[in-house]
């Protein structure tokens, strides 16, 4: 299917100035920050950044053909908004590299670079994220290993520092890995490798997944599922998606190509039941802690943790975090439970705006005041 929606449009955010800002990190990388800024806002002293997940990109918060993320703020009074699109995002080419990046790494380097070039522009005001999956464990991951600080609020959609999966999705973290990289000869792993030449390993690996999910036609569906949790689909329920947003094309712009060296890094937080290091040994690291959880009590910022009742990526992640984090400091966290919702569908839902967006505009509201 062709086009519907233009690539890495920014139509879907109107009666704002736009403007872009990069910078390097400290090991070498380009990475954006994009400002969404309206003035006379009612909350002038907050700004918002937005993290995405692994695949996904600053498109997730924008998408046009639905209510989003970053329009919902702007009208609900915050109007200096900033989507992050760091190393994982799949406007850039690391994914598709062999540099075999770590959740750690992003951690590290790209949290404080952004931050410091966010600082620059925005001051001393207050700043609360909204972070997504694997954007979210690895901003928090930062957090409470102390590569960053003077965060007033984080909002924690999926998961957050205590993954858990699937047993479908344990295996698969067990083995694909070694599999994609040394039987198959990939580094990485693409929702569009249908398009890939017929009879190719891309091309037979598109129709291989495609064969165990009859649910659609989309052959990028069924990659996500392949790559992301256990379920026919995995990511979201196809019910909470707008016609326009389930296409082949789309679904590839909002959630493209991974390197298959960070699922190795998921698998052993989930062997793990938390946030863990994956490279204890590496000097360019040993600033932040082996055991993110190891002293959660110093970190007082208040997270409300997100989830879907039907989350086939992360499944009850935010639930335990949520626990966890209580007995450390009672009454500090929020849970939000979304009925009707998988994983990143309370974000690019086509109805997210009625369900989900409410909770954290008054989360913010709560905590701007």
């Amino acid at each position: 299917m062709e086009h519907q929606i233009a690539r890495y449009t920014l139509s879907g955010v109107r009666d704002a100035e736009v403007s872009t800002h990069p910078f390097a990190t400290e090991d070498e990388l380009g990475l954006t920050l994009t400002r969404f800024h309206r003035a006379g806002s009612a909350h002038p002293d907050d700004v918002v950044l937005l993290v995405h997940g692994l695949t996904s990109a600053s498109d997730i918060f924008i998408v046009p053909e639905t209510r989003n993320m970053v329009s919902h703020l702007l009208d609900s009074g915050f109007g200096d908004v900033w989507a992050l699109d760091f190393r994982m995002s799949s406007r850039f080419p690391y994914n598709m590299e062999t540099r075999k990046h770590t959740l750690d790494a992003i951690a590290r380097y790209d949290y404080p670079a952004a931050l410091t070039e966010l600082r620059r522009h925005v001051g001393a005001r207050r700043i609360h994220v909204i972070a997504h999956c694997l954007g979210s464990v690895s901003f928090c991951m930062s957090l409470f290993g102390g590569a960053i600080d003077g965060i007033t609020s984080v909002v924690a959609n999926s998961v957050a520092l205590t993954p858990r999966v699937p047993s479908w999705s344990r295996l698969k973290l067990a083995v694909a890995p070694t599999l994609l990289e040394y039987v198959l000869g990939l580094s990485y792993i693409d929702p569009r490798f249908k398009a890939a030449p017929p009879l190719t390993r891309r091309w037979l690996m598109a129709r291989a997944v495609s064969f165990f999910h009859p649910e659609c036609r989309e052959s990028a569906c069924h990659m996500q599922s392949f790559m992301w949790g256990s379920g026919r689909p995995a990511m979201y329920l196809h019910r909470n998606l707008a016609p326009e947003t389930h296409t082949h094309e789309r679904l590839a712009d909002l959630n493209g190509a991974s390197d298959v060296h960070y699922y190795r890094h998921v698998g052993k937080m989930v062997r793990a039941g938390r946030a863990v290091k994956y490279d204890t040994g590496d000097p360019a690291l040993a600033s932040l802690p082996d055991d993110y959880l190891a002293d959660p009590g110093r970190v007082d910022t208040p997270i409300l943790f997100i989830t879907g009742d039907d989350n086939r990526v992360f499944t009850d992640s935010n639930i335990v975090c949520h626990k966890l984090l209580s007995k450390v400091a009672p009454g500090r966290h929020e849970l939000a439970i979304i009925p009707g919702y998988g994983h990143i569908d309370t974000i690019i839902g086509k109805n997210a705006h009625l369900d989900v967006f409410p909770l954290i505009v008054d989360w913010l509201k709560r905590k701007a005041a």
